[in-house]
């Protein structure tokens, strides 16, 4: 074997170990992958851009959903109010733009206000009343769903021309609610990655008391989370309704799981302490291309719900089993140092 041979074959395996380290160590890279891959086989018109396109948007509600979300969980907590504060939050905006004759500028920063005092009010609860997280946030799923209806008079309202642009494309090509996606991703990593209250998150979800008893305010910091979920739940109800052109009470209802799953999938620990934007956005691409490739293959609605209620399911398995692995892997490291 000549010297350029031996390179080049050592070359090409390095190359292989690296993408096999990679996708080992993104398990939610992988199966997104593999998805892609499976879909493209068996429907020929998976791949075209346009429906690539398809694909961006409608992961884009679901996954800036997914991003607050992946703040409550990382801090070990659940939101499950997220969709019914994206659906009072763009009610608000409608109603007080359309109805009530408000500049349409104050009409979005009420909505966003009203999605982070629920947001607030879930934290106060939790913190202060000590509420469970599950209690605290399906009261609130209530709470904001009659309160969408109240408004709204269970009748969509129509929204102002200049929001709904948010759901027009750019370019003539790119959809707007995939660029709000992509910028909402970019925050939510750089709150992670770079913030103290995010520092904060990992702290909390990894050992509360820990945390607390290293001085971290637990309870504000709790606060500070619930109303960035909330925050993130006015965004998306904001796109949605710009998509539709008309905010509905009834709209994002069952979203909130859909960005739980999400968060899971992409990675992250329901126990927490762990997860990141980039594997809660491939969460929502893998179920949104899940539901587009079975669409494609007139796959019935009945065991689309099926499918992926096995993907979340696996999910979660797959979850479990990691962290198992981890603390054996740890509790072995120990004992071979302690030899």
């Amino acid at each position: 074997m000549t010297t350029d041979t031996l390179k080049s074959t050592t070359g090409a395996s390095g190359a292989s170990a690296v993408v096999r380290r990679v996708l080992l160590d993104n398990g939610a890279l992988s199966a997104l992958v593999v998805l892609v891959v499976a879909m493209s086989l068996l429907s020929g018109d998976f791949l075209t851009t346009q429906n690539l396109l398809n694909v961006g948007v409608q992961a884009a509600v679901t996954a800036i959903l997914a991003f607050g979300v992946t703040f409550v969980i990382v801090s070990a907590g659940i939101d499950l109010s997220v969709g019914s504060v994206a659906a009072l939050s763009a009610t608000v905006l409608a109603w007080t733009a359309t109805s009530e004759g408000i500049p349409v500028w104050i009409a979005v920063i009420l909505a966003v206000a009203t999605g982070i005092a629920c947001g607030l009010v879930n934290g106060v609860l939790i913190s202060y009343g000590k509420l469970p997280p599950f209690i605290a946030t399906l009261a609130m799923l209530s709470i904001g769903r009659g309160l969408s209806l109240v408004i709204s008079q269970g009748s969509p309202i129509a929204f102002p021309g200049s929001v709904s642009s948010l759901g027009d494309t750019l370019g003539g090509w790119l959809p707007v609610p995939v660029i709000v996606m992509i910028a909402m991703g970019l925050i939510t990593a750089l709150i992670l990655a770079r913030t103290y209250i995010g520092r904060s998150m990992y702290a909390i979800g990894g050992n509360e008391e820990a945390a607390r008893l290293s001085g971290l305010r637990v309870k504000r910091q709790k606060l500070a989370i619930y109303a960035l979920s909330g925050l993130f739940a006015a965004a998306a109800g904001i796109v949605l309704a710009s998509r539709l052109s008309s905010a509905q009470p009834q709209a994002a209802d069952g979203y909130e799981l859909d960005a739980i799953a999400a968060v899971v999938i992409g990675g992250a620990s329901l126990a927490g302490g762990v997860g990141k934007a980039s594997g809660t956005l491939i969460g929502a691409l893998i179920l949104a291309v899940l539901r587009n490739g079975l669409n494609l293959l007139s796959v019935s609605a009945f065991w689309q719900q099926v499918v992926i209620g096995v993907v979340i399911a696996l999910a979660v398995l797959l979850d479990t089993l990691r962290r198992r692995a981890g603390s054996g892997a740890g509790a072995g490291g120990a004992t071979a140092g302690a030899g």
